[in-house]
């Protein structure tokens, strides 16, 4: 790799429940030292659901931002657990969705400078109503877009959350 930066120490500064925080003393590619500040997270799924022309969304209360936000379908892998499932599994938590099949469209990196994390990107392809199973520290409610709304809500800031817009843009084109 032309531009790789070579680690020479890690010092973990924070070990939590849902995140690892990081600073490494590392060896830029013209060979002078430098600091990264790495957030380790487990990373996550997010997963489209379409039914009859429209898109599923859930808003919730997001408290770093202090704001509600509009966002697809999407959690916290758990340890060990395999990213499709994760997906299976928050669509039917937090939209009363039950899919029996999906299909992965991509992987992002929400934000590469400074975090490890991976989002898994999915589409529900077979799935029925269910029953929704919140989580106890969960509050949100679902909504079912067509998608010129949904061109709106992104145009007008409507709807903000990263993995969100990406994948509506996909599921737009």
């Amino acid at each position: 790799m032309e531009f790789e930066e070579k680690t020479l120490k890690e010092q973990y500064l924070y070990k939590g429940k849902i995140l690892n925080l990081r600073k490494d003393e590392i060896v830029l590619p013209d060979g002078n030292n430098a600091v990264r500040e790495v957030v380790e997270h487990s990373g996550g799924s997010a997963i489209l659901c379409e039914k009859d022309g429209k898109i599923l969304l859930v808003k919730q209360f997001r408290y770093p931002y202090r704001e509600e936000l509009w966002e697809i379908p999407a959690g916290k892998l758990n340890k060990g657990e395999d990213p499709d499932i994760t997906a299976i599994r928050e669509l039917e938590e937090e939209g009363g969705i039950t899919a029996s099949k999906v299909e992965k469209i991509f992987d992002i990196y929400p934000s590469p400078g400074y975090t490890d994390e991976i989002i898994r990107i999915y589409r529900a392809v077979e799935f029925v109503q269910g029953t929704q199973h919140l989580d106890s520290d969960e509050f949100l409610r679902i909504g079912w877009f067509d998608k010129s709304t949904l061109k709106d809500m992104i145009k007008n800031g409507e709807i903000k959350d990263g993995k969100t817009v990406i994948a509506l843009l996909y599921a737009l084109k």
